[in-house]
């Protein structure tokens, strides 16, 4: 097995484990190759191998998925849908409008996104800013409202809010997450919704995105599917960890690690010219 299959490897690894934790995967997978002294492994590498965190999404929430298909199916026959199927066919319509904001701003933005807001300076200040967003909307949402309470609006936010995790650092769980729980949702609702309401944007992303690959990027396609796997297997992890581990705690932690984490790419570029960081 080649240097690049390790790597490959490694960084589907860190994919898989910060996708839907609320600290940023593009992020990390660009801090992280910076610190291996490799080359930006590039947009289009980082959203296909997104497709395996979508995947394990849609592996751990399969009844909630099937629910809202057979929905959405006996919505377009005219049947008759019981309270259950409308609220399943309301999340599916909440689904599509969240994704629209982020395809339009996405392709508008496309050059901007694959160049220049993968510069590692503006990864760690979107790192700490959005950290202490993330800290400041958790502590102080006093509400705790069900998944029930979600409406097209609120899905319309979050959908806004999911395009600023274009750039690298934001995190789109994170973006997602904060603002349910500035709309006042429960932390285990909020981190739900942020699953759900990820998947068509990243599916979108990783299919727009694969003409690049191999472009610019030590990864081919045999190391990038590798990656994929990888990611896919750590994420579905990742989702049951983050699930429960939200039942007794807050978002406090990844907040401070955000903020650390940024403070020291800063350092490690201002005050210790760390050359590969530059």
């Amino acid at each position: 097995m080649g240097n690049e299959w390790l790597q490959a490897i490694f960084l589907g690894i860190i994919q898989g484990l910060t996708e839907y934790l609320p600290v940023s995967s593009s992020g990390h997978v660009r801090i992280t190759s910076a610190f291996l002294g490799m080359n930006d492994p590039g947009a289009a590498f980082t959203a296909v191998t997104q497709l395996g965190t979508a995947l394990a999404v849609g592996i751990y929430f399969r009844s909630d998925l099937l629910s809202m298909s057979t929905a959405t199916l006996k919505r377009i026959r005219k049947s008759d849908l019981s309270e259950n199927e409308i609220q399943n066919f309301k999340l599916v319509k909440m689904v599509l409008l969240a994704t629209v904001p982020i395809s339009i701003i996405g392709l508008i933005f496309s050059d901007f996104i694959e160049t220049d807001a993968r510069d590692l300076r503006l990864v760690a200040f979107t790192l700490i800013f959005f950290g202490l967003i993330l800290w400041l909307v958790d502590k102080y949402s006093l509400a705790n409202k069900s998944e029930q309470e979600f409406k097209l609006s609120h899905a319309l936010m979050v959908g806004f809010a999911q395009t600023l995790a274009l750039i690298p650092g934001v995190s789109r769980s994170g973006a997602t997450i904060s603002m349910a729980r500035f709309l006042g949702f429960d932390r285990v609702v909020a981190a739900r919704l942020s699953f759900l309401l990820s998947m068509p944007a990243i599916y979108l992303s990783a299919f727009y995105e694969m003409r690049l690959i191999g472009e610019n990027s030590q990864f081919g396609w045999e190391s990038t599917i590798l990656a994929t796997a990888m990611a896919f297997m750590v994420g579905y992890i990742t989702i049951a960890f983050l699930l429960r581990f939200l039942i007794r705690h807050t978002f406090g932690v990844f907040a401070a690690y955000r903020v650390i984490l940024g403070l020291g790419v800063l350092a490690g570029i201002y005050f210790f010219d760390v050359s590969y960081l530059n």
